[in-house]
């Protein structure tokens, strides 16, 4: 079982993956915040033993065998870097990185390094998820001709922060949440995009010129088309996740959350169906999936690469919205 580092005494690692590593047997040894005030307080509120505000103190620790990595965006690249070189394995919230080519640098240095990494996509874990994904693997929709993602929400308060205020950190919904659509329908659809067109829209939430919604359509390999929905600021609207293929439909509802929850609808000519879905908590099986890649038993849930392409993905509908033209999708890994 792993001994974690917690680099950025971050919201999500308090609400969710704290909780997640200790679940599946591992320990949070140590935190590291650059405000050495926060860094006690959050030591002391998560019984976590030691902090610090110095990323190589954290990093030349004995006791610490990979790094949770949850600063601002803009951050991740350096620190993750900095993990690489000294052992460390390394688990780095979405997006990877600011640019394709930085978030390629870290994935590189990591495997130079002979240490895993992977990028915290918790909605591939998801039950909903991972059920559609079989089905369509099964020909229970025939061939997917569309998508649809509907993952506008409302961003509470308390992380009305930076995410909102600051696009040299990398705020905006799409580096938030349409990184996340992207590594979704990429999981689900088991294909690849090779286009996005968007647009963007400021409802009031956003400052300094960052985008709090967005629509958009993405053409996939197969020729499948996908639309996705994201924003901050709607407080009443549902998430959900449809596939529709020649021989059938998969209604996913409830299911573009952090929690084990969810419904996922087959409609066919038979008429409609239920999915069996083994619900469990998402954090806890990215985290367990994890150690076992560590351990040489399988990969992470979501890899360095997919980090990558889900970047790009998101990169490119930023450039989209702004040229008001369709950006085609070039991966380079």
């Amino acid at each position: 079982m792993l001994k974690w580092g917690l680099i950025g005494a971050s919201t999500i690692a308090a609400e969710h993956m704290i909780g997640a590593f200790r679940a599946v047997g591992g320990d949070v040894t140590a935190v590291m915040s650059a405000n050495p005030e926060r860094a006690a307080s959050y030591a002391k509120t998560h019984a976590i033993g030691r902090s610090t505000s110095e990323l190589d103190e954290l990093l030349g620790a004995g006791d610490v065998d990979a790094v949770y990595v949850s600063t601002t965006n803009d951050l991740h690249r350096d620190q993750v870097i900095a993990a690489a070189k000294a052992g460390k394995h390394v688990l780095c919230e979405k997006p990877l990185a600011l640019t394709a080519g930085d978030a390629r640098a870290m994935v590189a240095a990591c495997r130079s390094a002979g240490v895993v990494i992977a990028t915290n996509h918790h909605l591939r874990n998801a039950a909903t998820h991972r059920a559609m994904r079989e089905a369509i693997k099964q020909g229970r929709i025939g061939k997917p001709l569309f998508a649809r993602v509907f993952h506008a929400v409302y961003l509470p308060p308390h992380l009305q922060g930076w995410r909102i205020t600051k696009p040299e950190a990398g705020g905006g919904v799409i580096l938030d949440i349409t990184v996340h659509d992207t590594d979704t329908l990429r999981f689900v659809l088991d294909d690849e995009p090779v286009a996005v067109s968007a647009m963007t829209s400021h409802g009031g939430l956003g400052t300094s010129g960052l985008e709090d919604g967005v629509m958009g359509v993405m053409r996939f390999s197969s020729g499948l088309i996908a639309q996705f929905h994201d924003a901050f600021t709607t407080r009443y609207a549902k998430t959900g996740f449809e596939v529709h293929g020649e021989d059938g439909s998969l209604i996913g509802r409830d299911c573009m959350t952090q929690l084990p929850q969810g419904e996922v609808l087959l409609r066919t000519e038979a008429g409609e169906e239920a999915l069996p879905l083994a619900h469990e908590p998402l954090y806890e099986r990215s985290v367990r999936l994890f150690q076992d890649a560590v351990a040489g038993r399988g990969a992470p849930s979501a890899s360095g690469e997919d980090g990558i392409k889900s970047l790009t993905v998101a990169l490119a509908t930023l450039e989209a919205a702004s040229r008001a033209r369709e950006i085609p999708v070039h991966f380079e890994l």
